[in-house]
């Protein structure tokens, strides 16, 4: 049986008062979707460059609506029913924050996978910047303060408490709202 590999992107559309409200306070809109928008550049060309060395894999970008309605949770595990659904083998889901995102990043989580139920990318800010399945799982996400910094600490707890065996990639930082552009300013 082929093993089929699925990346999904969540994305915000790049546009003024869409995306990046906690970055347009300090910015404004207009700078903050141009941010977004070099963002998502970035995590689509990291994202090609994946598929193209990646056998049996798909890339599905979930923009805005496509995403469906409701919280972040239950917009993460639609679309992680989709792409099981659809025969997928493993899904590895991302946002399109993260200027340090790179193949490696997506080569290590898919192969993960392999020998772990869930794999997550910590994020700096008590979330994460990367989550991967390899099986579906309809309660992982239900009951998490999506806002809070307690992310990644409420999910690992989950996947404990329903028998997932989990792994951490190595900690990152999404930019979110100024403070997190300061190591990114020069380039």
């Amino acid at each position: 049986m082929k093993q089929q590999l699925v990346l999904v992107v969540l994305a915000r559309l790049p546009a003024p008062g869409r995306c990046k409200r906690r970055l347009a306070v300090a910015i404004g809109a207009l700078a903050a979707a141009r941010v977004q928008a070099k963002l998502l550049a970035h995590t689509m060309a990291t994202a090609k460059a994946w598929r193209e060395i990646s056998v049996n894999s798909t890339v599905l970008l979930a923009m805005g609506p496509a995403q469906g309605i409701g919280g972040l949770g239950l917009r993460m595990q639609r679309q992680f029913s989709r792409a099981f659904n659809s025969g997928a083998s493993r899904v590895v889901l991302i946002g399109s924050d993260l200027p340090q995102l790179s193949v490696s990043d997506l080569a290590n989580a898919y192969a993960h996978l392999d020998h772990c139920d869930l794999v997550l990318g910590p994020a700096l800010d008590g979330g994460y910047w990367l989550v991967g399945l390899n099986r579906s799982n309809g309660s992982l996400f239900s009951g998490i303060d999506w806002g809070g910094a307690g992310v990644l600490t409420e999910t690992i707890a989950r996947a404990n408490g329903i028998g997932l065996k989990a792994k951490l990639l190595q900690y990152r930082s999404d930019i979110d709202d100024v403070g997190d552009m300061a190591p990114w300013l020069d380039d």
